[in-house]
């Protein structure tokens, strides 16, 4: 489905809108040629207040195309340069939820690594020491619960890099599930990975208030079964 309905808004002010991103959707135009996210919040923006002209939609962050989830856009350049600042100064808390089938060797922790991009092939690798042209990484994960026979972790990265989740949760020995291009024996058939962005909590940058914004599981048939998990530990 190449649109976006109010189903799929999950806040909007004069400044934001946020978006529960489905697993397979592109962000912003790349070589597929597919229809963007952003292409398609311009034209839900454009229809919904009936604008004559294109509506205004500024991408703050990216998710990977097989990623689910949580994204915020501005409606305004003033929208834009504020929140492009507080993701700038880390003052944004992120909030991720990844599904994987091997146990984690500790069920909380830290993870900091020096992240090397091979743009050949696409893929991000992870050292435990400093490297030539790395990113310094951290993420702090905790196992929220197991059932039948994946783990749910929660994770919150402190640093932004391409990949980082999926990189540094495969270098744990725990590749995401569906995420062959990180480790895991196969991939979807639906092309997505069990990596969802699960909420954005931060102090709006132009009312000053305490914002936390939720993105509910996707209901693809499996990541539902996990919704239990979560309200055992809220």
């Amino acid at each position: 489905m190449d649109r976006i309905t109010d189903k799929d808004v999950l806040f909007e002010d004069n400044h934001y809108i946020a978006i529960n991103k489905r697993g397979g959707d592109i962000v912003q135009v790349d070589p597929s040629g597919d229809t963007s996210l952003e292409e398609m919040v311009k034209t839900y923006l454009k229809i919904k207040y009936n604008k004559p002209n294109e509506a205004f939609v500024g991408v703050i962050h990216r998710l990977d195309r097989p990623v689910s989830g949580m994204i915020l856009l501005a409606k305004t350049s003033k929208g834009l340069d504020r929140m492009n600042r507080l993701f700038h100064d880390r003052k944004i808390e992120k909030t991720y939820l990844a599904l994987v089938k091997n146990k984690p060797a500790d069920s909380s922790g830290k993870l900091t690594n020096w992240l090397l991009r091979d743009r050949k092939k696409m893929i991000t690798k992870a050292y435990d020491r400093e490297v030539k042209n790395g990113s310094y990484a951290e993420l702090d994960y905790q196992v929220v619960g197991h059932l039948e026979g994946y783990y749910l972790l929660e994770v919150k990265p402190l640093t932004g890099r391409t990949h980082q989740i999926r990189c540094q949760l495969a270098y744990m020995g725990c590749p995401i599930v569906g995420d062959n291009k990180y480790g895991y024996p196969r991939g979807s058939i639906r092309r997505t990975i069990c990596l969802h962005s699960r909420s954005l909590e931060f102090v709006h940058p132009i009312k000053e208030e305490s914002v936390r914004l939720t993105a509910p599981l996707p209901i693809d048939g499996f990541w539902e079964k996990f919704e239990t998990l979560l309200k055992k530990n809220p």
